[in-house]
């Protein structure tokens, strides 16, 4: 499903999107094209962009390409698949009672919770908003152990 949405590879093209995708929440995928909860996970964003078309648009980031790993350290992309908001160039954050409120990690469990999401974080941001809770309930959303490095 996810040759329906553009995916990006170089750090240019996702500048490109995030500057030019105006009045739109952006969400971008970051993870692999071969990850089993990435396909389910693009599945899903595959089969909402067509509702989404007025409010949102979709792209996936390669997390492999040597050209983003600037985007892969700055939102520490450690965990796929990881999907960060934007709105006017704009990073926009949830609240979704995990410890990262920077990135959705996981995939949603159907269409309708992503659809949910990103029409919260639009009206959130026509309010100007930069951080909004999340409208899913918690057994709604993924729960992963964060694992620190050397402590």
């Amino acid at each position: 499903m996810s040759y329906l949405l553009p995916t990006l590879t170089r750090k240019k093209e996702v500048d490109t999107i995030v500057r030019d995708t105006i009045d739109k929440v952006l969400v971008l995928r970051f993870g692999l094209a071969v990850d089993a909860v990435c396909l389910q996970l693009d599945d899903i964003l595959a089969k909402t962009a067509r509702e989404l078309s007025k409010f949102g648009a979709v792209a996936l980031v390669d997390v492999d390409s040597e050209d983003v790993q600037v985007y892969v350290k700055y939102f520490d992309i450690t965990l796929i698949p990881s999907t960060v908001f934007f709105f006017n160039a704009h990073h926009m954050k949830m609240d979704s009672g995990t410890a990262d409120h920077t990135k959705w990690v996981g995939a949603f469990h159907e269409k309708q919770d992503f659809i949910d999401v990103v029409e919260a974080i639009f009206r959130g941001a026509m309010k100007g908003k930069l951080i909004l809770n999340c409208p899913l309930p918690p057994e709604r959303i993924p729960k992963y152990q964060l694992l620190y490095k050397d402590v």
